[in-house]
């Protein structure tokens, strides 16, 4: 028998290794000694030392090892574990290529300006959102006083404070000039019910949305929306469903004239902050 540090020497793997497999009955010592505690192995344990190391290469958790070195797997499960991490594997191999296209998309941005870009885009999954809504087809895209208007009042009747920032959603597949199909939506509660124009209902949730935040007023919000599009081209995704504008800190004219939490209105115009939106998939 060898003492747990000679055993180390011959596995080629650290005694503290050893002792947390023996910790989590992983591989025992096939001996230790009564009065000094010491820990002895025989080199009959290396077979199953080499798999738990074989296993553990593989992506497998101890726990996953455990049972597959002491339960009776067969071949059909095993075959299906290792199936699982060949997805997970190549999962992570996707994710790092992913990471690697959106590095050289900002050393492309930074080479043609010259400087730090001067927009940070982020994808990021977006929660399902119960909202009052309400879609029309209005002359242009500054034109949606009225759709907030009607929005607003269904509020007060329904006494109803947004619990969140107010969006919204552009339903035209392309820029018009004219007759722009647009939804206003603000947030609601479960229990809010459909009323005088006003539907009620959950926006899906979505998986992969491109976005990305747009300061002041909406003089200069083509350029942000042009450089969204252009990371989104870059960066091998394509768009796959209507656009939002999620007003995270909305302007009004005076204080009070909306039912909204101040965190989310400024009577500053250039203290605007929006969330421009697109959900997207990759090529």
């Amino acid at each position: 028998m060898f003492k747990i540090g000679e055993f180390s020497k011959i596995a080629q793997v650290t005694v503290k290794t050893l002792r947390y497999y023996d910790q989590v009955d992983l591989l025992k010592p096939a001996q230790i000694d009564r009065f000094s505690d010491y820990r002895y192995y025989t080199l009959d344990q290396l077979p199953r030392l080499n798999r738990i190391l074989a296993f553990k290469d593989l992506g497998f958790s101890l726990d996953e090892i455990a049972r597959l070195l002491d339960e009776n797997v067969s071949a059909e499960q095993l075959r299906g574990m290792l199936r699982l991490k060949q997805a997970e594997a190549q999962q992570r191999v996707a994710d790092e290529q992913a990471r690697l296209a959106r590095i050289e998309a900002r050393l492309q941005m930074i080479e043609q300006e010259g400087k730090m870009p001067s927009h940070e885009m982020i994808v990021k999954k977006v929660d399902a959102l119960r909202v009052a809504a309400i879609r029309r087809t209005i002359p242009t895209y500054a034109e949606q006083g009225p759709l907030w208007g009607a929005l607003e009042e269904y509020l007060a009747q329904q006494h109803i404070t947004p619990n969140g920032p107010c969006l919204t959603i552009y339903y035209d597949t392309e820029y018009r000039e004219r007759d722009v199909d647009v939804e206003a939506c603000e947030p609601a509660p479960n229990n809010a019910a459909s009323s005088n124009g006003v539907t009620v209902y959950t926006l899906a949730a979505v998986e992969t949305m491109a976005t990305v935040l747009h300061r002041g007023g909406f003089e200069n919000v083509g350029e942000t929306y042009g450089a969204l599009l252009a990371w989104i081209e870059k960066n091998g995704y394509r768009i796959v469903g209507p656009n939002r504008e999620v007003y995270l800190r909305a302007f009004v004219d005076m204080p009070g004239a909306a039912p909204y939490p101040s965190e989310y209105i400024t009577t500053n115009p250039a203290e605007r902050l929006t969330e421009i939106q697109f959900p997207v998939e990759k090529v």
